[in-house]
């Protein structure tokens, strides 16, 4: 009798899960609530530690979607329940798929950095996020980050919306430090005139060639990198912004003026996850990313029979381990449905 799963969430881990899946003899069927695949990935251009373009990967994965696999884009889940052992998804369009088994893959979203006010994102013009910034390097890639601006003086901002009481956010999202010292590269080379200064809370380069990439930061393109926590930024009457810090190495106050502002966004759970959670009853944690059955030894499984969870459902990961993750959860899937 043949076996079929649902993942929900159409982005690396769920393409990943849907391929592997479908490769082990698995009918799968992927649903997607944007009109295309690719998640957060289609909006990256070049991806650390080497900055490899973001399409060879997505194309790597798109490769991997295959007749097993029945996609459903452009499609909202207005109900899911079990009977048995069998999982019935009930779509807004009136549509109803059953499965054997169920793979929630359905990603994060970057944290709103208006919740912030003092940096004043959504009321100076000039202060954007590094998601902004990642979509100007995918359609701009020659023009001046800064045009007809003079000094080119630009601040970039780490930890915002993690690590933050204030936010709630008590977590570290893992992937701020090094998109920070990568954007910083990539504006230099755009602009080699420009001065940059990264301030930053603790540089967390925790993987395999981030550290190099921070001492090149330093190096070979003069980025400056500040230990302090920025508390407060104001526009002045020519759009510049003054920027007030501590500077937790020496203890004192520091002012600046800057041109541009970037602010490193971090990973907060998606309100689709915590939806679906709530209509499956599983567990969250503290930080509200989604629980496994075992911290350390069942990382993709649930307490649910048949409840699967892939990537960064579980909290922040980048793109190489989202997709170990993916493969991971597709072996857990494929032995459950044995």
């Amino acid at each position: 009798m043949s076996k079929t799963a649902i993942i929900i969430g159409g982005g690396t881990a769920g393409m990943e899960t849907a391929s592997q899946l479908a490769r082990l003899g698995v009918e799968v069927d992927l649903i997607e609530k944007q009109p295309h695949l690719g998640g957060h990935l289609k909006n990256w251009d070049r991806l650390f530690p080497n900055r490899r373009n973001s399409d060879e990967v997505f194309d790597y994965l798109e490769k991997g979607m295959n007749d097993g696999i029945s996609l459903h884009l452009n499609a909202e889940i207005s109900n899911i329940r079990k009977s048995e052992e069998k999982f019935t998804i009930a779509l807004q369009d009136g549509k109803e798929l059953q499965s054997d088994a169920l793979v929630i893959a359905t990603g994060y979203e970057v944290f709103d950095a208006r919740k912030k006010e003092e940096y004043g994102y959504g009321i100076y013009d000039n202060v954007i996020t590094s998601v902004e910034l990642e979509e100007f390097f995918r359609s701009n890639k020659q023009k001046n980050l800064l045009e007809g601006v003079a000094s080119k003086r630009i601040g970039i901002i780490h930890c915002v919306g993690s690590r933050d009481e204030k936010a709630g956010n008590l977590y570290c999202s893992k992937l701020c430090c090094v998109t920070g010292v990568k954007q910083a590269i990539e504006i230099k080379e755009l602009m080699p005139d420009a001065e940059i200064f990264c301030f930053y809370m603790d540089l967390r380069m925790f993987d395999r060639h981030f550290e190099e990439m921070y001492y090149e930061a330093q190096e070979k393109w003069g980025i400056q990198f500040i230990r302090g926590r920025l508390s407060e930024a104001s526009e002045n009457t020519d759009h510049t912004l003054l920027v007030k810090v501590e500077d937790t190495l020496t203890g004192l106050p520091l002012k600046m003026k800057v041109d541009l502002l970037i602010l490193l966004v971090g990973f907060v759970p998606s309100p689709e996850t915590r939806r679906l959670a709530a209509m499956l009853g599983l567990k969250e944690g503290d930080d509200r990313f989604l629980c496994p059955a075992d911290e350390h030894t069942i990382t993709n499984s649930t307490e649910i029979p048949g409840v699967f969870l892939a990537g960064t459902v579980k909290g922040p990961a980048g793109i190489a381990n989202t997709i170990t993750d993916a493969r991971a959860t597709a072996i857990q899937v494929a032995d459950y449905l044995k």
